[in-house]
């Protein structure tokens, strides 16, 4: 269930969009040249940069951003990506780059004289902008001859975003979640739905809890985390049962009772639809490779 489309968008500028809507683990490996920047941006799950043959790791957060920069040396792309995660990766030559700021270099830390030979790492939080940008990316649904074009204006805008101090977007274009606001409520909502997991609202009382109407609520839901509401929590859940059952400290009951399911039949029948296995098995596997 895992893919890498990789978007050359102009020379020594690319994206690549990373999707894992699996159960297992994804690996990706791209070569990066020295004198490349790259942006990594976890928009869903959970990711890990793997350097050194694994000897060490980045983690890469939803809702997080790493920028990472050598001019010494390659820092070829190992990804490992979690279950049910999305990450957008834009990779572009320091030349370009420097280019694009040119008249105020200064205005980025790692370009200054005293640093722009220096290796780099940064990790930020993806502001309500960019969130937009970047499922606008991963939903893209314009004619397929237009395709580079739109992903060009879109990465330029996502690095501009990326780089703004005063955080003050036009985000009128995406017709559900039209301001940043409405972003910070949709992740308000996923911030409810996980911490009442075992008892969730309804829809229409998540929406008035957020104050946004329904409508803008399972739209922008939608297209920030690319499911709905309620499929987004199932997903979660069954994660979360998952890590439960790998702690050892729970049995199939309680795992369920933990997370919403008052009989343990209609756990085990949502965790199979999920996993393709029943919790007990699950349980026997992991004992089996102890």
């Amino acid at each position: 269930m895992g893919s890498q489309e990789i978007i050359k968008i102009e020379d020594d500028f690319t994206l690549i969009r990373f999707q894992n809507d699996g159960s297992e683990p994804f690996f990706a490996q791209h070569e990066v040249g020295s004198g490349l920047i790259q942006f990594h941006f976890g928009i869903k799950g959970n990711a890990k940069f793997l350097f050194n043959q694994g000897n060490y790791a980045l983690e890469l957060k939803e809702e997080k951003s790493l920028l990472l920069y050598n001019p010494q040396k390659e820092l070829p792309l190992n990804l490992e990506l979690s279950p049910n995660s999305w990450v957008i990766s834009v990779i572009v030559s320091i030349k370009k780059f420097h280019a694009l700021f040119s008249a105020e270099a200064d205005y980025i830390t790692f370009l200054s004289p005293d640093n722009k030979d220096k290796k780099y790492y940064n990790e930020g939080n993806i502001s309500p902008s960019m969130a937009i940008v970047l499922s606008q990316l991963f939903h893209y649904n314009l004619h397929p001859s237009i395709k580079n074009l739109y992903y060009k204006g879109k990465g330029y805008e996502l690095l501009s975003l990326y780089f703004n101090r005063t955080e003050d977007p036009n985000a009128e274009q995406c017709p559900f979640l039209i301001d940043e606001d409405n972003v910070l409520k949709i992740r308000k909502a996923k911030e409810i739905i996980i911490a009442n997991m075992a008892e969730p609202p309804g829809l229409q009382e998540l929406a008035d809890e957020i104050g946004l109407n329904l409508k803008k609520l399972k739209m922008g839901f939608k297209q920030i985390y690319g499911d709905t509401v309620y499929g987004f929590l199932f997903d979660y859940k069954m994660d979360f049962a998952r890590k439960l059952l790998d702690s050892g400290s729970y049995n199939v009951n309680e795992v369920g009772l933990k997370i919403g399911y008052s009989t343990g039949s209609h756990f085990i029948a949502a965790f199979k639809k999920k996993f393709a296995t029943t919790p007990k098995k699950y349980l026997m596997s992991i004992n089996t490779n102890v």
